[in-house]
């Protein structure tokens, strides 16, 4: 049973109860074959936060689940891979690691897609719930056909 959430009057606010919101969470795939690193992730961050739905809300999670293909085969423009440093410190002096984000696409593409998007996350507590719906592959993958993903173009 699909159900569409709209407004009837547009002077009330409308309430969705979360076991609606968790029955109505759609699939989607992306192929991320040539796609621009940032602007990709701008779609994610758009479909895990649930942006394109009537009940959308910031302290509500009303996202969707995304699976990305090929993200070994992301486009980045200009010298960002060179240019841009990604940070790690322990907490302890004098060890702060960097990394340029040349190294992580060649090591771990699923880590560099990850920051990116979860930068582009809202700051709160639905931030890490909403990035576990993310799945990230290499290549392409028949492991979640069963779930039908609409594709994303």
């Amino acid at each position: 049973m699909i159900m569409e959430f709209t407004k009837k009057d547009l002077n009330k606010t409308l309430r969705v109860k979360p076991a609606d919101m968790e029955k109505n969470r759609k699939r989607w795939r992306i192929d991320a074959t040539g796609k621009v690193l940032w602007r990709l992730a701008v779609d994610i961050a758009k479909l895990l936060l649930g942006k394109h739905k009537a009940y959308y809300s910031d302290f509500w999670d009303a996202g969707d689940f995304v699976l990305v293909e090929n993200i070994d085969k992301v486009k980045v423009t200009g010298k960002k891979l060179q240019d841009n440093l990604m940070y790690a410190y322990s907490g302890y002096k004098g060890n702060l690691k960097t990394i340029t984000r040349e190294l992580v696409m060649k090591k771990n593409p699923e880590r560099l897609l990850t920051f990116v998007v979860r930068g582009m996350l809202s700051k709160n507590k639905l931030r890490d719930k909403r990035i576990k719906r993310m799945k990230l592959e290499k290549g392409t993958t028949t492991k979640y056909d069963h779930f039908k993903p609409t594709v994303v173009k």
